[in-house]
């Protein structure tokens, strides 16, 4: 699965295939399945939240420190998978942009690609 996105301006490919996993654990040392449950969970409570909710409340359903090291290492691995022409590591890659990219608009995408990835063909044998 591929998608572009705009990011720094600029379009941006991001691919996810079965390999990312492994590119992830060996690049990364950590399993994406988890790390992508991980901020799955966390993205999902920060847009639950309802429009009267205390800044108390917003304030806890915002993505922590580990979960943008999570989004900005798979938006990384995700662009250079789809062979764009990305530095040596993702501090390099957010090192050149010239301003921030958008989390909230970027991980529904990355969100997305991984769960059509994830997304099983064949039937169950046993129900």
């Amino acid at each position: 699965m591929e998608r572009t996105v705009e990011i720094d301006g600029k379009p941006v490919r991001l691919r996810a295939s079965a390999l990312i996993p492994r590119l992830y654990r060996f690049r990364f040392g950590r399993d994406l399945i988890a790390d992508m449950n991980q901020l799955n969970r966390a993205y999902r409570k920060a847009q639950s939240l309802p429009a009267d909710a205390t800044e108390e409340e917003r304030t806890e359903a915002q993505l922590s420190v580990a979960d943008l090291t999570i989004f900005e290492n798979v938006a990384y691995l995700m662009a250079k998978h789809a062979g764009e022409p990305v530095p040596d590591s993702p501090d390099e890659w957010l090192d050149g942009m010239e301003g921030v990219f958008s989390v909230y608009r970027i991980l529904p995408v990355i969100l997305e690609l991984w769960g059509e990835n994830n997304r099983t063909t064949s039937a169950a044998k046993k129900k």
